[in-house]
């Protein structure tokens, strides 16, 4: 519909069907998320292993989610336990060895929130003391683990194991595979991912992200997150990985790489390509009105650009476009024809305008006993609407979705959107990325089968030893000379 700035009732009802087209068409019903008050008695009790940075968020979004209450936390800093106490407001009991908090039989799950290299030792003694289990992505940090965990958690099928993926939480991004899925975007060929930062990680005090020696750098810390979502839209794994990687900027003592460019080739030709970089925060989707990162899904039909949002200020929300009017070989020779008489290049097809996905929220509903000034107003609202005025986020933050869900799944024996193989899949990718960075070459998916499957679970423990009294020794180091 052309702009016009004094638009009439049919103009409106025509913007208005468009604005609400991708829900139209998906069949979706949004509602309202309304949080459930529940009885202590159907509240799972959970402890936090691991108050960083990662485990105080998770512990304050925690606070809105009503099915699960906080019975013990555990860090080997002081400080951050009186903080999670005071937080949680359960009086928890603190832990500074996780193996005392796994023994304590309050605690029916666990929160999993420590540096990458301790996930897989912490996953595997949470399962075998015989508790639901929540780790933060990714569940593994080298290639045996994928291996040993693949074989430890079916021995273990009465227990939850859910993974920190949230945007599979996030309705924004169910809504995307939906119309992915039903072909509203056609077929979908390629996607682009980025995550832009300026100056992204510093070295604060010790950071653990910034050694390799505990850290999968920018490709376990970022691009897990968005190459699940492209594992999610693509229906399956990438066939091989190619890309660079550089430490280009910061010269601080970190050797995890400050910017990664990734291409990841799927099946039937598709192709993910991805950018993480620390000097700009650029993000050249959704009309710049966010930074940093986010998702471009292309198809021969329409395209959608999506964001999981920054969890506080902003939430998930999407733009969709859709693909201008196919040009014929006889269009083309006409517009050609026209273009070069007038002395001009031409370009074949339609600009494309921006269109909100509208989650069916109440403010656009036009219920049978509004008046007809309610009517009226709310026909406005849909074609500002559909102008790109009006933006509509989701309801709540992903992370509270997934918290609560997980603490469901436990009281239910449901089963993880986000669960052990989506993990592993995801994890895989994040070893073969950086493998194929540093070695400069194409990575295939399945040399994961040949990368030490043969070690034993006595060796990952005596490493695991080995690595977190170098991680303790490094970080005594650091407080003594900050």
């Amino acid at each position: 519909m052309p702009d016009n700035p004094n638009p009439t009732r049919r103009d409106i009802v025509k913007a208005a069907g468009a604005a609400t087209a991708a829900v139209a068409v998906a069949g979706l019903q949004h509602a309202p998320n309304i949080l459930k008050v529940h009885a202590a008695a159907d509240q799972i009790k959970y402890g936090v292993i691991g108050l960083g940075g990662r485990g105080a968020y998770l512990l304050k979004h925690l606070q809105k989610v009503d099915n699960g209450r906080c019975a013990a936390v555990c860090d080997i800093d002081d400080a951050k336990m009186d903080k999670a106490v005071a937080l949680a407001g359960t009086s928890p009991a603190k832990y500074k060895d996780y193996r005392e908090l796994l023994s304590d039989r309050n605690v029916e799950a666990v929160i999993i929130a420590v540096p990458l290299f301790e996930h897989f030792q912490i996953t595997s003694d949470t399962l075998e003391a015989g508790k639901h289990t929540f780790c933060e992505k990714s569940l593994v940090f080298k290639p045996e683990e994928v291996h040993a965990l693949r074989t430890l958690v079916p021995q273990y099928p009465k227990q939850i194991l859910q993974v920190g993926l949230q945007r599979r939480y996030s309705k924004f991004y169910q809504l995307a595979k939906e119309l992915v899925d039903k072909g509203i975007l056609g077929d979908v060929t390629h996607m682009h991912a980025l995550w832009h930062r300026n100056p992204g990680w510093v070295m604060n005090g010790f950071n653990w992200r910034l050694y390799r020696d505990y850290s999968g750098g920018l490709a376990a810390e970022l691009a897990s997150h968005q190459v699940d979502v492209a594992d999610w839209i693509f229906g399956g794994s990438p066939e091989y990985v190619i890309g660079v990687g550089g430490l280009d900027t910061w010269k601080d003592g970190r050797d995890v790489f400050d910017n990664i460019q990734l291409i990841y080739k799927y099946s039937k030709g598709r192709k993910l390509t991805y950018s993480a970089i620390s000097t700009n925060r650029h993000l050249p989707i959704l009309n710049n009105t966010r930074p940093e990162f986010g998702e471009l899904i292309m198809g021969t039909g329409g395209a959608l650009e999506i964001t999981v949002g920054d969890g506080e200020a902003t939430m998930p929300t999407a733009l969709w476009y859709v693909e201008p009017e196919k040009v014929t070989a006889q269009k083309a020779e006409s517009k050609a024809a026209t273009a070069t008489s007038a002395g001009a290049s031409y370009a074949l097809g339609g600009t494309q305008r921006a269109l909100p996905i509208a989650m069916a929220t109440d403010a656009f509903k036009i219920g049978p006993n509004d008046s007809f000034l309610e009517r009226e107003k709310k026909h406005a609202q849909r074609w500002l609407y559909g102008k790109g005025i009006m933006a509509d986020d989701e309801d709540r933050n992903p992370v509270e979705t997934q918290m609560e869900s997980f603490f469901t799944d436990c009281h239910t024996g449901g089963h993880p959107k986000a669960d052990l193989e989506v993990d592993l899949r995801d994890s895989t990718c994040v070893i073969l990325s950086n493998l194929c960075m540093d070695q400069e070459r194409r990575v295939y998916f399945n040399e994961i089968d040949k990368l030490r499957a043969d070690v034993t679970p006595q060796k990952l423990t005596a490493d695991f030893v080995a690595a977190q009294s170098s991680y303790m020794r490094s970080l005594a180091a650091k407080k003594k000379v900050s």
